[in-house]
Parts: C-alpha cells; sequence; structure tokens
C-alpha cells in the first residue's frame, strides 16, 4: 500500500504526519525510524535527564495510541539503505521494500565527529540521541574530571549538568567566546561568568589537538597552546551535520541538506524534506540557511505536511532557539548576523535581561536571559517586520508590548478591506 512515507520520527517528520492528517490528507501514513523508540523530546537529554530528573519514559512525545488515533503507523528499528524516486519506492535493511505516493525527507542531523588523534577511544562522547544520553548519564556517575569540546548550546547545557553533579568541569571553546556565532558578546560575557561562578573552567580560543589514554580508555586531553588536562570522560560538541546522505543519493539537490523551496518541497514532485536536514531560503536571515531547533523543525515539518494535504501555506516562522543552564533560561528570537547595532534592556546583575539586535535600523533579533515577556513581543514584531527604536528598545519604562497594537490594528484593517 502506497501513500505518504516519511523518513526519520523526528519533530519534523511527526509534526509533518501530523500537519498532513490534520489538513486533510486521508492517504496511509507511515513513518520510518532507525531508532527503537518512539519519537520523543531531546532537548531534557542535556539536562533534566542527565540529572535523573526525567526517566526515558517521560522523553516519548506521543504513545503508540495516540499515533493509532491519527492513523499513523511506526516502522521502529527499520534503517532505510535506498530512496528510488523513479519507482517511488524505499530499500529497507533487511531487502523489506516500501512504495510510497509522496515522501517526507526528516532524517535530521548527526553530531559532527572531532578528527584529532584518540578520538577513538573509550570515553569520548556525543549526545544526540536518546542512547547517546542513557551511554552519557552512566558514564557521568563514575567521572570526576571533564572535559567538553564546545561552548555551544550542548556543551553549556552539560557542562551546567556535571558542575550541578559535582564534577570538576573544563569547556575547550575555540572561538573567542561563548556561542559567538549564535548570541550576543552581552550574553556570552554573562553566561562566561556565570560558569565560572559555579566552578566551570572555560578556555576560549583554544583547541583540543589530541586525546590520549591507558587501556583503551580515555586520560588525557592535549591542547593546542601545550597544556594538558586530565579527563576520564570527554564530551565533544561542536555541532551537527545534516543526515543528507539518501537524498543525494537519490538524485536530490543537496548543498548543507536537501535544498527546498517555501512549501519544504524538493524539485521533484512530491518530494518533501524538512527539519534539520532542510536547506531553506529564510526571509530573516536573507540567505539560504539550514537550521537546527525544536521550533523550526516543528514548524517546517507542518508546512510540509500542509503542502502534502494540497493545503498551501509558505514556511514563514520566526527563528527561535533556547537553551537552560543553572537556573538561567536563554531564549532567542530571529536572527542576529550581521547586525551592526545592539542595545541592552533591563539589569545584567539581576539576571534579567534582553539584548536587541538592529540591521541598518531594522530590528532583526532579540535575546533574552530570564526575560519571557521581551521573547513573546520580539516574535511578533520580528514576524511583522516592525521595529521598536534602538532608544524605545534600550528605555525600560517604555511599553514595548504597547507596540503590539499596530499588529492588531493591521490584522483589523485586513479583515475590514472587501475582497
Amino acid at each position: 500500500m502506497s501513500g505518504l512515507v516519511i523518513i526519520g520520527a523526528s519533530y519534523a517528520g511527526v509534526h509533518a504526519g501530523l500537519g498532513a492528517r490534520g489538513a486533510g490528507y486521508s492517504g496511509p501514513v507511515t513513518i520510518v525510524t532507525d531508532e527503537q523508540s518512539l519519537p520523543y523530546e531531546r532537548p531534557p537529554l542535556s539536562k533534566e535527564f542527565l540529572l535523573r530528573e526525567v526517566g526515558e519514559q517521560n522523553l516519548v512525545l506521543r504513545d503508540d495510541a495516540f499515533f493509532a488515533r491519527e492513523k499513523i503507523d511506526m516502522l521502529l528499528d527499520q534503517r532505510v539503505t535506498k530512496v528510488d524516486l523513479r519507482a517511488r519506492q524505499l530499500a529497507l535493511q533487511g531487502g523489506a521494500r516500501l512504495n510510497f505516493d509522496k515522501l517526507v525527507i526528516a532524517t535530521g542531523s548527526r553530531a559532527r565527529r572531532i578528527a584529532i588523534p584518540g578520538a577513538e577511544l573509550d570515553g569520548v562522547s556525543y549526545l544526540r540521541t536518546v542512547a547517546d544520553g542513557i551511554n552519557l548519564r552512566a558514564r557521568l556517575v563514575r567521572a570526576a574530571e571533564i572535559v567538553i569540546v564546545g561552548g555551544g548550546f550542548v556543551g553549556l547545557e552539560v557542562a551546567s549538568s556535571a558542575a550541578k553533579l559535582g564534577k570538576k568541569v573544563t569547556v575547550i571553546e575555540a572561538a573567542s567566546r561563548l556561542l559567538e556565532r549564535t548570541a550576543s558578546p552581552v550574553v556570552s560575557r554573562f553566561l562566561l561568568d556565570a560558569h565560572a561562578q559555579a566552578g566551570v573552567d572555560v578556555r576560549l580560543g583554544e583547541t583540543v589537538v589530541a586525546i590520549s589514554g591507558s587501556a583503551g580508555q580515555v586520560a588525557v586531553v592535549d591542547l593546542r597552546s601545550g597544556g594538558r588536562l586530565g579527563a576520564d570522560l570527554v564530551v565533544v560538541g561542536i555541532g551537527g551535520i545534516a543526515n543528507d546522505e539518501l537524498a543525494s543519493a537519490a538524485g536530490l539537490n543537496c548543498s548543507n541538506g536537501v535544498v527546498v523551496d517555501e512549501h519544504g518541497c524538493t524539485e521533484v514532485p512530491g518530494i518533501y524534506a524538512a527539519g534539520d536536514c532542510a536547506n531553506h531560503y529564510n526571509r530573516f536571515a536573507e540567505d539560504w540557511i539550514r537550521l537546527e531547533s525544536v521550533q523550526h523543525a516543528q514548524d517546517h515539518g507542518k508546512t510540509a505536511g500542509l503542502a502534502i494535504a494540497d493545503s498551501h501555506q509558505p514556511y514563514d516562522s520566526v527563528p527561535r532557539f533556547w537553551s537552560d543552564q543553572y537556573d538561567l533560561k536563554l531564549q532567542i528570537a530571529g536572527l542576529s548576523g550581521r547586525c551592526d547595532q545592539m542595545v541592552t534592556r533591563g539589569s545584567i546583575e539581576e539576571g534579567r535581561f534582553s539584548v536587541f539586535h538592529y540591521r541598518q535600523g531594522r530590528m532583526v533579533g532579540v535575546d533574552s536571559i530570564n526575560k519571557p515577556g521581551d521573547q513573546m513581543v520580539a516574535r511578533r514584531l520580528i514576524a511583522a517586520g516592525i521595529s521598536l527604536t534602538p532608544a524605545q528598545a534600550a528605555d525600560d519604562l517604555f511599553d514595548i508590548k504597547a507596540s503590539l497594537k499596530a499588529i492588531d490594528r493591521a490584522v483589523v484593517q485586513s479583515r475590514d478591506m472587501p475582497s
């Protein structure tokens, strides 16, 4: 039986199926995943899961009964080895074949491996899947000295969790500041101070050149500066790589991900890609980009699902990111690359502030620490293309929520216009 087949039980894959169903798609829907578990939440893996505040069963997004009600068939522990676009057929490991009318590639991304001597030693760990989380959680119990390679979201969240467990933690970051490509320098400095206060040793402008050990187990990390660090656990968080090999081998256009249009469709009709594995033109970036975030995966997957059901709504979601470290919640709305002006609102000293980013006078992004209200306003303003002036954003007495009235007025006017 053909129908809609989705490769990957990721956020994007699940929401593609649900989006299609919700928009009236009545054909068979099948999600194929090479993992053994039902779709699950990934953000807690570096935080609550490592700290044993939530168990594996608490990560599950939806249970079997839910997918049964939605008439979505789940094929677990089934790896797709080939996509045949001409025959509209998938080859599964073991020899089985699966036909499709429409296909969504939602294969996500994988952790980038570190290519240095000693990278294969036992104790060099990554965190992307629940299996990775189970392995890392067990190792954290036994570890005393932990070296984390990479000062991005994953690295800093694992550092926060490990520090809470009383471990000796060192973070090695090649850039001159934390979250250099994602957050403002103000936020970078604030997080650096927060980790230092928690006892985490952060080395900026430093790289790991080799890992050595004894009897196959990690013991020492060698730094480019000549320093050496003792370590019985090394966690690598240096970004992700799009899982676009199946798509590329099938002949689809791939460039840092599967290239798709505003509806998630590839150049082949009926073939879609969504989430971490897809490269799309983003009006907020004013460029082609590949985004890795939960919100993007959900929204992008839904966009593909709607298109499959012939209910086309172009993808136009404001990029959103978040990270929990200690008692700090970092939230980011928009994309602040190439900004030429920044202003701060709130109190850095009290740990409640936002940084507003501008590009040629237009507000393009907002980073917030423990200021969810600012994020709510920022998302709506950026989506509508409305900017606070830098002076307004920096003035704590200015009511930024009042600016949302302009959006509400525009909505009312559009409804009142004759069709």
